[in-house]
């Protein structure tokens, strides 16, 4: 893979996600700092940084599998954003924003799981990583 990870729309776009938690959570009552603010706020984080974790990694099969944690996160983090909207923490407006860039960030993974998979099935099971 030649491009850095930082460059890829998978990770750019999970950044961006991270960053509509954080402004949406920002107003959260304050007995929630340790609740869900933060379950948001986790959840969100361990989107790129396992993306990132992944890319890390030497094999297609060591990639994927942190690709899986990044894509569980996700959902992890549209229930936490229900839950938000259940609590009446966050508007519906933003519910579906956030619920938006989900899906977003969901497609892109799953594109690039299948990417992934492709690799670790071809028949030059060559590192993905030379640089390291």
């Amino acid at each position: 893979m030649k491009k850095e990870y930082t460059e890829l729309e998978v990770w750019i776009e999970s950044r961006k996600l991270v960053n509509l938690i954080y402004e949406n959570s920002k107003e959260f009552p304050k007995e929630e700092i340790f609740g869900l603010t933060n379950q948001l706020r986790r959840s969100a984080v361990s989107v790129p940084s396992n993306i990132a974790e992944g890319l890390g990694r030497k094999s297609a099969n060591e990639v994927i599998h942190f690709l899986h944690i990044s894509r569980g996160a996700l959902y992890e983090l549209e229930t936490q954003c229900y839950l938000s909207f259940d609590q009446n923490y966050i508007s519906e407006d933003n519910l579906n924003i956030l619920l938006a860039q989900i899906l977003s960030c969901k497609k892109l993974l799953n594109g690039f799981i299948n990417y992934f998979k492709n690799i670790e099935y071809s028949d030059n099971r060559q590192p993905i990583n030379d640089n390291q």
